[in-house]
């Protein structure tokens, strides 16, 4: 029997919309820090530990709060920055003191240490699970220290969507990361376990707070841009076309100083790179744009990491011009581009495409997903016009590869192989590569003649939160054939990896573990996190698409297969191989 309606309890829906804003203890520094900056802080210290889940401290410099302020800092909606519905449109803060605070506390235990430079005494409030325990005064500095216990105590079902400390931890210097790379003129230090493992010191400008934060790896491959269309502008960072990653971490937009995720700058940018980088790779690029507050709607997201565009297509445009432009200027590109043209019609014709997307996405009514059973109800896996649909053998059968008859390669990718039945066998290299790599990888990687010492040794500089994941899981890494050791600030030195690895970009395959261990986290097991790093290692050593074989290494290629099990798919679970048997051949043809 349906249950009546009834208003939720403050209580319940206080903890509710606090999950809208709080996801996990990074969402609480990121609010916080962003609470010290609206207070004018010039230095601010965050406290870390157990990756945030049992405390979370941020102390700043900052203006403080009044005293008659600091219970209301903890009512809902409560603030100090807008008071009419005008202010909204021109809020150029990153929020407002007790935006988030409410939230904070209605899911933990959070004590509020503050003074403002003309108060003689500051104002210490307990709070937990968003009830008022105790106002009273308290000595202290000017600023507000504002310490967070226990996180999701009241709901601790949240608790269990939780990571591994080290990769909370790490999702904590994420958003410290985003932060200060806006903010040169603030001091933002991290200690975690007791140990500094963040620390940017003020700098006279971004490009010296970028090249902090960032590295000496993308300060000496990046390059300057700036533009302008008319009230908007756009000033950053882009990496050279050497410098890719396999993820788009490494790229950051700011709108107004707030970190945002926007598709369509997503794709202008990758536009701008066209025909310069792989596909599937990514380059790194930071860049600040500055519009009228009233031509961006931040209030599309609860958090507002996703912002609106009053202007989107002046902003695509921008974005073109800006970041193609540059690298056009630099001479930058491999092989024969299009023309100035055909390539102005071509950029044309994809911002169009983002455009329409973009509207598309923005439709409140519009579907995200079709109805239940909808989209696979009459698709098809192999269609030839007229002749048949969904008519083609997959790997079900057992099949000697050695035995097959090899006819050639195809689009650089794909080997041709007539069997006894005369059927016909379209096989992935790299797909097939990979899969052999991963059983010898299960089987043997963690042996020492499996590995490859390196004769001179690799010194890799990664981020301040990188650092810390990696010494946590050394003894990992070293179990599937990887040895490093601390070497100084940020620093570790590469010692041997597993020699099917020898031919790969050592410092790409450091960041792409790091992100499969964030990934993983702790939902896996230690042996399901070990095979996640196999399938990793198997796709950076296998042979790539457009590399010509000889028929010698397609015999090995075959050989190898045939001597390891589940040579099907390959550890992603894409087939290997597809088969055309002689029937569906004669059919297409009309033989029968």
């Amino acid at each position: 029997m349906p249950r009546r309606i009834a208003v939720m309890p403050e209580e319940l829906s206080s903890r509710i919309a606090a999950g809208e804003v709080i996801e996990r203890p990074a969402s609480i520094v990121k609010e916080l820090l962003e609470n010290s900056l609206d207070a004018g802080a010039t230095d601010i210290t965050v406290e870390l530990e157990d990756g945030g889940k049992t405390l979370i401290k941020i102390v700043d410099n900052g203006a403080g709060i009044h005293k008659d302020d600091v219970s209301l800092a903890f009512e809902r909606h409560a603030t100090s920055k807008i008071y009419t519905f005008e202010d909204i449109t021109d809020l150029d803060s990153f929020g407002f003191r007790g935006e988030a605070i409410a939230s904070i506390a209605a899911i933990s235990k959070v004590e509020m240490l503050t003074r403002k430079e003309d108060s003689l005494s500051g104002t210490r409030v307990h709070v937990q699970g968003g009830v008022i325990k105790e106002v009273v005064d308290a000595g202290c500095p000017v600023g507000t220290s504002v310490t967070v216990n226990d996180i999701f105590y009241s709901t601790p079902v949240r608790m269990k969507f939780l990571k591994k400390d080290a990769t909370e931890q790490a999702y904590c210097i994420e958003a410290v990361t985003r932060i200060a790379l806006s903010n040169p003129g603030t001091r933002i230090k991290v200690i975690a376990r007791g140990k500094t493992v963040f620390d940017v010191p003020r700098t006279e400008n971004i490009f010296d707070r970028v090249s902090l934060v960032l590295g000496k790896n993308f300060r000496q491959n990046s390059m300057r841009i700036e533009g302008k269309k008319e009230s908007a502008r756009v000033e950053g960072f882009i990496s050279t076309p050497d410098l890719t990653r396999s993820n788009t971490k490494g790229i950051f937009y700011y709108v107004n100083r707030r970190f945002v995720r926007d598709n369509l700058l997503n794709h202008a940018l990758m536009n701008s790179y066209r025909w310069l980088i792989e596909p599937r790779k990514y380059p790194s690029a930071v860049l600040f744009f500055d519009l009228p507050p009233e031509d961006v709607d931040a209030n599309v997201h609860p958090t507002k990491m996703e912002i609106r565009f009053r202007n989107s297509r002046d902003i695509y445009d921008l974005v073109i011009d800006s970041v193609a432009g540059t690298l056009a200027m630099q001479g930058l590109s491999r092989g024969k581009t299009p023309g100035q043209n055909e390539l102005s019609d071509i950029y044309r014709k994809r911002t169009e495409e983002a455009l329409k997307r973009y509207t598309i996405s923005a439709d409140p009514k519009r579907y995200l997903f079709e109805k239940t059973g909808q989209a696979n109800e009459n698709r098809t896996l192999f269609t030839a016009p007229g002749i048949f649909e969904g008519e083609y053998a997959t790997s079900k059968e057992e099949i000697s590869f050695s035995s097959l008859h090899y006819l050639g390669q195809t689009m650089g990718t794909y080997l041709i192989f007539s069997d006894n039945d005369g059927g016909i066998i379209l096989m992935d290299q790299h797909a097939a590569h990979e899969r052999v790599l991963f059983e010898k990888l299960r089987e043997r990687s963690s042996k020492d003649d499996e590995r490859q010492k390196l004769l001179i040794q690799e010194i890799i500089s990664v981020s301040p939160g990188h650092f810390g994941l990696l010494i946590d899981n050394i003894e990992l890494l070293a179990d599937v054939g990887i040895e490093i050791e601390p070497y100084g600030e940020n620093t570790v030195r590469l010692k041997s990896i597993p020699s099917t690895l020898s031919d790969v970009n050592v410092e790409v395959l450091i960041q792409d573990i790091i992100e499969e261990i964030i990934k993983t986290g702790k939902t896996l097991k230690l042996d399901e996190i070990r095979e996640k790093i196999y399938t990793l290692f198997a796709c950076k050593g296998a042979i790539k698409a457009h590399h010509v074989l000889s028929s010698g290494e397609v015999t090995s290629l075959c050989e190898a297969l045939d001597s390891v099990p589940f040579a099907t798919h390959c550890p992603h679970g894409r087939p290997l191989y597809v088969r055309l048997d002689k029937a569906v051949l004669e059919r297409m043809f009309k033989r029968r």
